[in-house]
């Protein structure tokens, strides 16, 4: 059991920066169908489109990637499903993003709803709509869900954001929900690392989690994050294609000082920001309002859309609270923030 468990130019990158969750067998046919035929708030819809650039042949290499992410996941899941059987219960660390969203279906098919628990930390670091969508998605599935406080701004690692930053984070989450699981006797607590998650190595929150005993089924199955979209999709799971949805505390560069005003800034921003595309008809997907320090925002948005926002730099004066907000050429990647520190690998 885990222990205490005004708009400016567009930017360009800097010259030389580092790229950088007794057990039994699976239930019957109403357990099995979890997460397929779960409520409103597990499945899909009317959807979002996947986005495409209007070619055949992209579609067609689109449609081709998908169906061997499909085919591939295949034994994966089947992995999944006989080691969550395995266990006499679980409870999930539910960000509500489509890795810990599918862990927990798969648990839910494995398992059945009454042996399975989910826990979404509530904090300044979480957005606020979050929280309600990942209730949405447990309560669809019919499974317990919690939303205990964690606080992590009481951390001076957290509070001084150096790049082992989510060790304390994720310090902080299992000191929470791990006694929380032991107080519901729960046996295991799981997190939704994924295969891909291991390959990158720079996951200190991972290091962590590890150290305070919680598992990682999706890993240990080999599951990547395209096989999990992929699997998430033939579930009927409405997050088979929600855009990555990091923690607001990855919005502030490292040495930046984290606190709750400046992650209420950056949420601010962000959601600020995503009406104002919405009204100009630019159908971001993934959006980061990044604090870089000193008054100034870099927004990235997803890369094909960027000479469209770079056309209409108007629409960067809904971000406010910063004295210079510039718009990044590279547009989104996931660890951006990465990128900028001095000696990354120290932190693998």
């Amino acid at each position: 059991m885990p222990g205490r468990l005004p708009a400016g130019p567009v930017e360009t990158a800097p010259p030389g920066a580092v790229g950088a969750g007794a057990g039994g067998p699976v239930g019957g046919s109403a357990v099995a169908g979890a997460g397929r035929d779960a409520g409103a708030g597990a499945v899909e819809g009317a959807g979002r489109a996947a986005a495409h650039d209007g070619s055949a042949d992209s579609a067609s290499r689109g449609a081709a990637s998908r169906a061997a992410d499909a085919a591939s996941a295949g034994s994966g899941v089947e992995a999944l499903l006989e080691q969550l059987a395995s266990l006499p219960s679980l409870m999930v660390a539910f960000s509500g993003g489509a890795d810990s969203a599918f862990l927990l279906a798969a648990a839910v098919r494995a398992l059945g709803p009454e042996r399975v628990e989910a826990a979404t930390a509530v904090s300044p670091s979480l957005p606020r709509a979050e929280l309600e969508r990942a209730r949405a998605f447990a309560e669809g599935l019919g499974v317990v869900h919690h939303a205990p406080t964690t606080d992590e701004l009481s951390r001076e690692g957290y509070r001084a954001n150096a790049g082992d930053r989510c060790f304390f984070c994720k310090t902080e989450l299992m000191s929470v929900v791990g006694p929380l699981a032991e107080a519901r006797a729960i046996a295991a607590v799981a997190t939704g690392t994924n295969a891909d998650d291991l390959a990158a190595g720079f996951r200190p929150g991972i290091r962590a989690a590890a150290g305070a005993g919680a598992i990682t089924p999706l890993a240990d199955a080999g599951l990547t994050k395209a096989e999990i979209r992929a699997a998430s999709k033939e579930w009927g799971l409405a997050t088979w294609d929600k855009p990555a949805a990091a923690c607001l505390a990855s919005r502030i560069a490292y040495g930046v000082e984290v606190t709750a005003a400046g992650l209420r800034r950056v949420a601010e921003a962000e959601e600020a920001l995503r009406e104002a595309f919405g009204r100009a008809a630019i159908p971001v997907r993934n959006l980061r309002v990044r604090d870089m320090g000193g008054g100034t925002a870099k927004v990235e948005v997803d890369a094909e859309l960027v000479p469209a926002v770079a056309e209409r730099p108007s629409l960067l004066e809904a971000v406010t609270g910063f004295a210079e907000v510039r718009l990044d050429s590279q547009g989104f990647r996931s660890g951006a923030m990465n990128e900028l520190l001095p000696d990354p690998e120290r932190y693998r």
